[in-house]
Protein backbone atom coordinates (compact mmCIF):
# COMPACT_ATOMS: atom_id res chain seq x y z
CA UNK A 1 0.00 0.00 0.00
CA UNK A 2 1.46 3.00 -1.18
CA UNK A 3 1.20 6.39 1.28
CA UNK A 4 -1.13 8.29 -1.11
CA UNK A 5 -3.48 5.08 -0.30
CA UNK A 6 -2.66 6.01 3.20
CA UNK A 7 -3.57 9.31 2.93
CA UNK A 8 -7.10 8.79 1.15
CA UNK A 9 -7.76 6.08 3.58
CA UNK A 10 -6.93 8.75 6.65
CA UNK A 11 -8.79 12.03 5.00
CA UNK A 12 -12.20 9.34 4.07
CA UNK A 13 -11.59 7.61 7.58
CA UNK A 14 -12.07 10.89 9.37
CA UNK A 15 -14.94 12.60 6.69
CA UNK A 16 -17.47 9.60 7.71
CA UNK A 17 -16.60 9.81 11.71
CA UNK A 18 -17.82 13.29 10.62
CA UNK A 19 -20.93 12.25 8.98
CA UNK A 20 -22.08 10.01 10.85
CA UNK A 21 -21.60 11.40 14.33
CA UNK A 22 -24.66 11.91 16.39
CA UNK A 23 -26.42 16.16 16.09
CA UNK A 24 -24.30 18.45 18.68
CA UNK A 25 -26.89 20.14 21.22
CA UNK A 26 -26.32 23.45 19.38
CA UNK A 27 -27.35 22.04 16.05
CA UNK A 28 -30.23 19.68 17.88
CA UNK A 29 -31.27 23.77 19.04
CA UNK A 30 -30.92 25.21 15.87
CA UNK A 31 -32.61 22.73 13.69
CA UNK A 32 -35.25 23.29 16.41
CA UNK A 33 -35.37 26.78 15.74
CA UNK A 34 -35.21 26.62 11.83
CA UNK A 35 -38.21 24.38 12.26
CA UNK A 36 -40.44 26.80 13.59
CA UNK A 37 -39.57 29.47 11.71
CA UNK A 38 -40.18 27.44 8.63
CA UNK A 39 -43.53 26.43 10.02
CA UNK A 40 -44.25 29.83 10.09
CA UNK A 41 -43.95 30.12 6.78
CA UNK A 42 -47.26 29.53 4.98
CA UNK A 43 -47.72 26.67 3.01
CA UNK A 44 -48.13 28.25 -0.59
CA UNK A 45 -44.75 30.07 -0.24
CA UNK A 46 -42.92 26.58 0.41
CA UNK A 47 -45.16 25.41 -2.43
CA UNK A 48 -43.24 28.24 -4.77
CA UNK A 49 -40.34 27.78 -3.15
CA UNK A 50 -39.72 24.47 -3.70
CA UNK A 51 -41.33 24.48 -7.31
CA UNK A 52 -38.81 27.29 -8.08
CA UNK A 53 -35.76 25.02 -6.90
CA UNK A 54 -36.81 22.03 -8.38
CA UNK A 55 -37.42 23.59 -11.63
CA UNK A 56 -33.57 25.45 -11.31
CA UNK A 57 -32.08 22.66 -10.00
CA UNK A 58 -33.71 20.16 -13.09
CA UNK A 59 -32.63 22.49 -15.62
CA UNK A 60 -29.27 22.85 -14.64
CA UNK A 61 -28.21 18.60 -13.76
CA UNK A 62 -30.64 17.88 -16.82
CA UNK A 63 -29.18 19.91 -19.40
CA UNK A 64 -27.40 17.98 -22.29
CA UNK A 65 -25.29 20.58 -22.87
CA UNK A 66 -22.52 20.49 -20.10
CA UNK A 67 -19.19 20.50 -21.42
CA UNK A 68 -17.26 18.48 -18.99
CA UNK A 69 -13.49 17.56 -19.13
CA UNK A 70 -12.23 14.07 -20.70
CA UNK A 71 -10.60 12.10 -18.62
CA UNK A 72 -8.01 9.74 -20.03
CA UNK A 73 -8.62 6.02 -19.29
CA UNK A 74 -4.69 5.35 -18.61
CA UNK A 75 -4.10 8.55 -15.54
CA UNK A 76 -3.65 7.39 -13.05
CA UNK A 77 -5.88 7.86 -9.44
CA UNK A 78 -3.45 10.29 -8.46
CA UNK A 79 -3.68 12.40 -11.19
CA UNK A 80 -7.67 12.22 -11.70
CA UNK A 81 -7.52 13.40 -7.82
CA UNK A 82 -4.74 16.44 -8.53
CA UNK A 83 -6.78 17.59 -11.71
CA UNK A 84 -10.26 17.59 -9.48
CA UNK A 85 -8.24 19.62 -7.11
CA UNK A 86 -7.75 22.30 -10.19
CA UNK A 87 -11.16 22.14 -10.99
CA UNK A 88 -12.03 22.81 -7.31
CA UNK A 89 -9.77 25.40 -6.97
CA UNK A 90 -10.85 27.12 -10.45
CA UNK A 91 -14.86 26.95 -9.21
CA UNK A 92 -13.90 27.85 -5.92
CA UNK A 93 -12.61 31.93 -7.20
CA UNK A 94 -14.76 31.58 -9.56
CA UNK A 95 -17.79 31.65 -7.28
CA UNK A 96 -16.27 33.89 -4.85
CA UNK A 97 -15.71 36.58 -7.64
CA UNK A 98 -19.73 36.08 -8.19
CA UNK A 99 -20.40 36.52 -4.63
CA UNK A 100 -18.19 39.61 -4.28
CA UNK A 101 -19.84 41.26 -7.36
CA UNK A 102 -23.53 40.20 -6.23
CA UNK A 103 -22.71 40.81 -2.79
CA UNK A 104 -21.75 44.45 -3.37
CA UNK A 105 -25.32 45.15 -5.30
CA UNK A 106 -27.08 44.75 -1.82
CA UNK A 107 -30.40 42.73 -1.70
CA UNK A 108 -31.50 43.14 -5.71
CA UNK A 109 -28.50 41.34 -6.83
CA UNK A 110 -28.74 39.21 -3.75
CA UNK A 111 -31.37 37.25 -5.40
CA UNK A 112 -29.11 37.17 -8.68
CA UNK A 113 -26.25 35.56 -6.82
CA UNK A 114 -29.19 32.36 -5.77
CA UNK A 115 -29.38 30.89 -9.56
CA UNK A 116 -26.06 31.74 -10.46
CA UNK A 117 -24.29 30.55 -7.36
CA UNK A 118 -26.71 27.19 -7.73
CA UNK A 119 -25.07 27.07 -10.99
CA UNK A 120 -21.67 27.13 -10.26
CA UNK A 121 -22.06 24.37 -7.36
CA UNK A 122 -23.43 22.11 -10.03
CA UNK A 123 -21.46 22.35 -13.17
CA UNK A 124 -18.61 21.65 -10.18
CA UNK A 125 -20.06 18.31 -9.48
CA UNK A 126 -20.26 17.49 -13.54
CA UNK A 127 -16.71 18.23 -13.97
CA UNK A 128 -15.66 16.43 -11.00
CA UNK A 129 -17.83 13.23 -12.11
CA UNK A 130 -16.44 13.68 -14.98
CA UNK A 131 -13.10 13.55 -13.43
CA UNK A 132 -13.80 10.47 -11.70
CA UNK A 133 -14.66 8.40 -14.66
CA UNK A 134 -18.79 8.76 -14.01
CA UNK A 135 -20.77 9.17 -16.94
CA UNK A 136 -22.47 12.25 -16.32
CA UNK A 137 -25.35 11.80 -18.97
CA UNK A 138 -27.15 8.60 -17.03
CA UNK A 139 -29.61 9.55 -14.49
CA UNK A 140 -27.87 7.49 -11.73
CA UNK A 141 -25.20 9.29 -11.85
CA UNK A 142 -26.89 12.88 -11.87
CA UNK A 143 -28.92 11.46 -8.91
CA UNK A 144 -25.81 11.06 -7.02
CA UNK A 145 -24.78 14.20 -7.36
CA UNK A 146 -28.27 15.44 -6.26
CA UNK A 147 -27.33 13.46 -3.66
CA UNK A 148 -23.79 14.45 -2.67
CA UNK A 149 -25.52 18.12 -2.47
CA UNK A 150 -27.80 17.09 -0.35
CA UNK A 151 -25.56 15.75 2.25
CA UNK A 152 -23.15 18.68 1.60
CA UNK A 153 -25.82 21.12 2.96
CA UNK A 154 -27.58 19.81 5.21
CA UNK A 155 -27.67 19.50 9.24
CA UNK A 156 -26.18 16.23 11.32
CA UNK A 157 -29.38 14.62 11.51
CA UNK A 158 -29.64 14.62 7.70
CA UNK A 159 -26.01 13.93 7.21
CA UNK A 160 -26.44 10.71 9.46
CA UNK A 161 -29.21 9.33 7.00
CA UNK A 162 -28.15 9.90 4.23
CA UNK A 163 -24.43 8.79 4.52
CA UNK A 164 -25.16 5.41 4.19
CA UNK A 165 -27.02 5.90 0.86
CA UNK A 166 -23.60 7.40 -0.25
CA UNK A 167 -21.31 4.37 1.05
CA UNK A 168 -23.70 2.27 -0.44
CA UNK A 169 -24.69 3.43 -3.43
CA UNK A 170 -24.53 0.44 -5.77
CA UNK A 171 -26.73 -1.56 -3.42
CA UNK A 172 -29.32 1.57 -3.04
CA UNK A 173 -28.82 3.30 -6.51
CA UNK A 174 -31.93 0.59 -7.87
CA UNK A 175 -34.19 1.31 -5.15
CA UNK A 176 -34.26 5.15 -5.55
CA UNK A 177 -36.32 7.76 -7.27
CA UNK A 178 -37.57 6.38 -11.17
CA UNK A 179 -37.39 9.71 -12.34
CA UNK A 180 -36.63 12.99 -11.07
CA UNK A 181 -40.13 14.23 -10.60
CA UNK A 182 -40.17 11.84 -8.04
CA UNK A 183 -36.95 12.83 -6.04
CA UNK A 184 -37.72 14.91 -2.50
CA UNK A 185 -37.62 18.40 -3.58
CA UNK A 186 -39.16 19.72 -0.45
CA UNK A 187 -36.30 18.09 1.85
CA UNK A 188 -33.91 18.93 -0.76
CA UNK A 189 -34.93 22.76 -0.79
CA UNK A 190 -35.35 23.10 3.23
CA UNK A 191 -32.41 21.89 4.05
CA UNK A 192 -30.37 23.62 1.13
CA UNK A 193 -32.43 27.22 2.77
CA UNK A 194 -31.56 26.15 6.09
CA UNK A 195 -27.77 25.44 5.65
CA UNK A 196 -26.51 28.61 3.46
CA UNK A 197 -29.16 31.11 4.71
CA UNK A 198 -26.97 31.96 7.78
CA UNK A 199 -24.12 32.17 5.59
CA UNK A 200 -25.33 34.31 3.49
CA UNK A 201 -28.01 36.68 5.24
CA UNK A 202 -25.48 39.29 4.96
CA UNK A 203 -24.66 39.11 1.72
CA UNK A 204 -27.92 41.28 1.48
CA UNK A 205 -26.04 44.20 3.19
CA UNK A 206 -24.79 47.17 1.58
CA UNK A 207 -21.26 47.46 1.73
CA UNK A 208 -20.46 44.85 3.75
CA UNK A 209 -21.89 42.04 1.04
CA UNK A 210 -19.22 42.24 -0.66
CA UNK A 211 -17.17 40.73 1.43
CA UNK A 212 -19.64 38.45 2.92
CA UNK A 213 -20.45 36.97 -0.53
CA UNK A 214 -16.96 36.12 -1.88
CA UNK A 215 -16.25 34.92 1.86
CA UNK A 216 -19.29 32.63 2.10
CA UNK A 217 -19.07 31.27 -1.69
CA UNK A 218 -15.36 30.61 -1.38
CA UNK A 219 -15.80 28.81 1.81
CA UNK A 220 -18.98 26.84 0.68
CA UNK A 221 -17.86 25.58 -2.80
CA UNK A 222 -14.83 24.18 -1.12
CA UNK A 223 -16.92 22.67 1.38
CA UNK A 224 -18.54 21.42 -1.56
CA UNK A 225 -15.81 20.08 -3.45
CA UNK A 226 -13.96 18.22 -0.52
CA UNK A 227 -17.41 16.06 0.06
CA UNK A 228 -17.99 15.07 -3.46
CA UNK A 229 -14.25 14.16 -3.58
CA UNK A 230 -15.03 11.95 -0.15
CA UNK A 231 -18.21 10.31 -1.49
CA UNK A 232 -16.66 9.36 -4.85
CA UNK A 233 -13.96 8.04 -3.25
CA UNK A 234 -16.03 6.01 -0.70
CA UNK A 235 -17.62 4.87 -3.79
CA UNK A 236 -15.08 3.56 -5.63
CA UNK A 237 -13.48 2.17 -2.79
CA UNK A 238 -15.66 -0.54 -2.56
CA UNK A 239 -15.99 -0.86 -6.16
CA UNK A 240 -12.50 -1.38 -6.87
CA UNK A 241 -10.66 -1.84 -3.40
CA UNK A 242 -7.26 -2.92 -4.97
CA UNK A 243 -6.97 0.46 -7.03
CA UNK A 244 -7.67 3.38 -5.05
CA UNK A 245 -4.96 5.37 -4.39
CA UNK A 246 -2.63 3.46 -5.81
CA UNK A 247 -0.74 4.65 -8.91
CA UNK A 248 -2.90 2.64 -11.74
CA UNK A 249 -5.48 3.52 -13.78
CA UNK A 250 -9.61 2.24 -12.76
CA UNK A 251 -10.88 0.04 -15.56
Amino acid sequence: MDSYQHYIDAEVGLWLYEMKKPPSLFGRLTHGVQGKINNLIPEKVHQAITIAIENMVKAVITGSAWIVPKADAAMTYLERENKVRERIKWYRNTASAEGAITGAGGILLGFVDFPAFLTIKMKMLFDIAALYGADTKDYHERLFLLYIFQLSFSDQKRRNELVGLIENWEEFRHELPKQMKDFDWRTFQLDYRDYIDLAKLAQLVPVIGAGVGALANYRLTEHLGRFAMNSFRLRWMKQYPNKIGALTALP
